[in-house]
């Protein structure tokens, strides 16, 4: 019999080095694509300049060879754009060739406008500069290198700028202007793309910790499986035993004559079978089994079965039960989810025995499970890390573990678990799983 837990234990410890290799895959998936919009803005930007020095300033530029430079680059840009849409995984050397066409591109357009006599040159420092951002050290250094050499190979091979003769003399002051506005040019898109990077940076290292640290949660929960799986064997033996005796006691004659002790035997059966119940769910979510078997029911029978059997563990206690949920939708008893309610429950009758509610509704395709106390409530720092082991102000050894347990179950599950303070006073737990996660774990089980 297959069960939930052998869903989970499948899921292998994270390896650091290709989960690390996965978040800097996603951040360079997010690095090429503002690679790509920043290079419309250059192709924006380079027509606008050739419109302005041929139309406005009276260059005489060679059109046709720059404007086929263009054209390349628009169609890679154009297939970048294409690749890289369904492509998520980017490694240092795709961005390495993609800034290569960026620098060979720059190369071009300023052989055929003057070289390094062109303002525009200093655009290179912009190629750099992303490079170090984006690449790999070495490949960063590589980078420079070739740039150097494509700024000394401009110094010396190519085509003059032909100026009108009307314009020859302002030639100094075009240069400073031109100067002026690279300036700009490479503040703006420094600020712009570097800010973008270090958000994508900041957001994949938040990632990869929160990743990091599920793993090391999920290690100490197999840990405390195992462990309660074997105290579980250990107490299936005694229990069985103390059943035996329980039940030759209801027919002694001195028990069965006194009402009073006949009572306190109920009572002890009703605890024993409580404690078999528990044990034979450990074991089932530990892929093992005592001879009970999973039993369907509709997801109504289920809440309102559950609570049943908590009621009857805790007599005491002021319960009420608020179950919205008219839907037939067959499920599974699950024992992990059961033992989920059955700590959030304990937990509230502990601080508030004189009230606990639960209420269950289904809203927008999820179940909603909310168990409220009228007890202190939670304390700021509490609330602040919840889901984190041993996280309570109870003050005793183990504590705040029913509720790590309860939010990591239900985070396996594919849902979530919030905890706040009641305006009215008291604590107030909330569960919410998707209904199709709850039925795809059902599918997994099997039911005989």
């Amino acid at each position: 019999m297959a069960s939930h837990t052998d869903i989970v234990s499948k899921r292998t410890p994270l390896d650091d080095a290709s989960l690390e290799h996965g978040v800097l895959s996603q951040t360079g998936h997010k690095n090429m694509l503002h690679l790509i919009h920043l290079r419309w803005l250059a192709v924006l930007g380079q027509i606008a300049t050739i419109l302005v020095a041929t139309l406005v300033l009276g260059i005489h530029l060679p059109m046709a060879k720059m404007i086929t430079v263009l054209v390349v680059l628009i169609a890679f840009n154009a297939g970048s754009h294409l690749r890289w849409h369904d492509e998520t995984t980017v490694t240092n050397q795709a961005l390495f060739l993609a800034l290569m066409v960026d620098v060979a591109t720059l190369t071009a357009l300023l052989y055929f406008s003057g070289g390094t006599n062109n303002p525009f040159a200093f655009l290179f420092l912009l190629q750099v500069t992303l490079s170090a951002v984006l690449l790999k050290a070495s490949s960063a250094w590589l980078f420079m290198l070739i740039t150097t050499y494509c700024l000394a190979f401009l110094s010396v091979f190519h085509e003059p700028l032909e100026l009108p003769p009307t314009s020859a003399h302002l030639m100094p002051s075009l240069y400073l202007q031109g100067l002026l506005v690279c300036f700009i040019l490479i503040a703006a898109l420094l600020v712009f793309f570097i800010t973008r990077i270090s958000s994508n940076l900041r957001a994949g290292d938040a990632y990869l910790a929160n990743i990091r640290q599920r793993a090391v949660e999920e290690e100490h929960i197999v840990r405390m499986g195992l462990l309660a799986s074997g105290a579980a064997h250990e107490l299936g033996t005694p229990l069985a035993t103390m059943a035996v005796i329980l039940n030759d006691w209801k027919h002694m004659p001195l028990f069965r004559d006194d009402p009073d002790l006949q009572a306190d035997l109920e009572d002890l059966q009703t605890q024993l079978i409580r404690c078999k119940g528990i044990v034979s769910g450990i074991l089932m979510s530990a892929g093992e089994t005592r001879g009970e078997s999973s039993r369907r029911t509709t997801l109504k029978v289920f809440v309102d079965e559950v609570i049943e059997q908590w009621k009857q563990a805790q007599p005491t206690i002021e319960f009420q039960l608020v179950n919205r949920i008219e839907q037939n939708t067959p499920v599974v008893f699950e024992s992990a989810l059961k033992q989920t309610m059955f700590n959030l429950l304990d937990n509230a009758a502990e601080v508030s025995p004189q009230w606990v509610c639960l209420e269950a509704d289904c809203q927008d395709e999820q179940l909603v499970l909310t168990v409220s106390d009228q007890g202190p409530g939670f304390l700021p720092e509490i609330l602040d890390n919840i889901g984190k082991p041993y996280n309570s102000s109870k003050g005793r050894p183990g504590g705040g573990l029913g509720l790590f347990l309860a939010v990591n179950v239900v985070r396996t599950l594919g849902g979530t678990l919030t905890a706040s303070n009641r305006v009215a006073g008291g604590a107030q737990v909330r569960i919410q799983l998707p209904m199709k996660s709850i039925e795809l774990s059902v599918e997994k089980l099997d039911v005989r």
